[in-house]
């Protein structure tokens, strides 16, 4: 492979000797594009290295006493009570005025602690499935057919959401661009290794590995990432090439079609999580049929614009027949339960809210209740690679970071209901 150096030197260098040529001479479009691109990266790594410094390890915030109690489900006051008397586990720290500060992993300290109490009125504040009473691992794919409908923004929120409420949780990037990797603290452009992604346990060849040997921990406890990068985008080539060996007996024939190894790979993992959540790519492809195939539930997320409305309609007509096709290969898409969540909603504009009226009527109950608005805040924070729920009130005006705040729980706590009936628990 030509370095990065070299190849911006050969571009330059076309550029210097034959300058008046140009028009009549361009640049070869392979070197033209792959001097962008190094270039890019190189800039790129330096821009992050300002932004959020490698050297520095990504840390999640500590919540207050009250934002510890409210996720814990306690009362501030009793959570009070524990730190004076020294009862289980303590706060991280506790300032000269009293101020108590919680990081997650006492939050989830004191979820166990409180969970091993004896006595008949003892809840269990630790939310873990029981696969011994057919609580089966959830799988939570969001998808849409366009970029912008804010498909990455609910799936690293709603994973983030569901570990601080102290669910196991790991979130599988599908998307070769790598935005939920981001955001979660791994760049896919400056850790571009083979076998990095999800992409290892589902190749079709020699060097496939195991998928536990490419989940990476996370800076948010209870969070794990399966990271993507551009190698993905490999499957989307493979998988053609093995479907023309499988139907020509070239081997092969006994491994798992292309549409049921995402399900596969997770079954490997399943024992370790309670929720799955997979941000599919913006497209149509065998990456996104094989989340499909592997989903125990879809939530499809839309702009209330009549052009998303219109592409989203085309997207499920063609999810349809793909699915049927996997059902009659041997597959099993069934869904616990599908949804459409409304995104990107201004409730000020009337037209957008006739849209979300139009569906509402149309798909009742399967939209849900909840709209993720848009908001200032979730964009400003993902500027600097973070998420709403690790950079805190500061640096926004309390309303804004209140609005959006409660937006996002809303939509998550909607699901997480979901989640539970699936599980067939009554504290919806």
């Amino acid at each position: 492979m030509i370095e990065a150096g070299e190849i911006i030197t050969q571009a330059g260098r076309l550029m210097k000797n034959a300058p008046e040529m140009w028009f009549e001479n361009p640049i070869p479009a392979d070197v033209q594009a792959a001097a962008d691109a190094a270039l890019l990266s190189d800039r790129i790594s330096d821009v992050w290295q300002r932004l959020v410094s490698p050297a520095v390890k990504r840390k999640l915030r500590t919540f207050s006493s009250g934002e510890a109690a409210r996720l814990i489900g306690v009362s501030d006051g009793y959570l009070r009570q524990l730190s004076l008397s020294g009862e289980g586990p303590q706060p991280s720290s506790v300032s000269q005025t009293g101020r108590r500060a919680y990081t997650l992993e006492d939050i989830n300290a004191l979820r166990t602690y409180l969970s091993a109490q004896s006595g008949p009125k003892v809840r269990n504040y630790l939310p873990h499935r029981n696969p011994g009473a057919g609580e089966d691992l959830q799988v939570l794919a969001v998808a849409n057919f366009r970029s912008g409908s804010g498909k990455t923004t609910t799936a690293v929120h709603l994973a983030q959401y569901m570990a601080l409420h102290g669910y196991r949780v790991l979130a599988i990037d599908l998307d070769p661009q790598g935005s939920m990797s981001s955001l979660l603290g791994y760049q896919p452009q400056l850790d571009a290794n083979t076998n990095a992604s999800i992409y290892g346990a589902i190749r079709y060849d020699a060097d496939q590995v195991p998928f536990g040997s490419v989940i990476l921990k996370t800076h948010f406890p209870g969070l794990h990432l399966c990271p993507s990068n551009i190698e993905l985008q490999e499957f989307e080539h493979a998988t053609p090439r093995n479907l023309a060996m499988r139907y020509a007996g070239e081997g092969n024939e006994a491994g798992e079609h292309f549409f049921a190894r995402v399900r596969a790979a997770i079954a490997m993992v399943a024992d370790d999580y309670d929720v799955v959540i997979l941000d599919c790519p913006p497209q149509l492809g065998f990456l996104t049929l094989s989340a499909l195939c592997a989903a125990t539930a879809v939530i499809v997320t839309v702009n209330p614009q009549m052009l998303e409305v219109a592409s989203m309609s085309q997207y499920l007509h063609m999810i349809s027949d793909l699915l049927s096709v996997a059902r009659e290969a041997g597959g099993k898409p069934n869904f616990s339960f599908l949804r459409y969540l409304i995104t990107q909603y201004e409730p000020s504009d009337g037209l957008q809210t006739q849209i979300v009226a139009f569906l509402r009527g149309q798909l009742g109950e399967r939209v849900l209740t909840a709209p993720m608005a848009k908001s200032t805040a979730i964009s400003d924070a993902a500027l600097t690679g973070q998420t709403l729920y690790e950079v805190g009130r500061e640096g926004f005006s309390r309303a804004t970071y209140d609005r959006a705040i409660e937006s996002l729980a809303a939509v998550s706590s909607e699901i997480e209901g979901l989640v539970k009936a699936a599980w067939g628990r009554s504290d919806r």
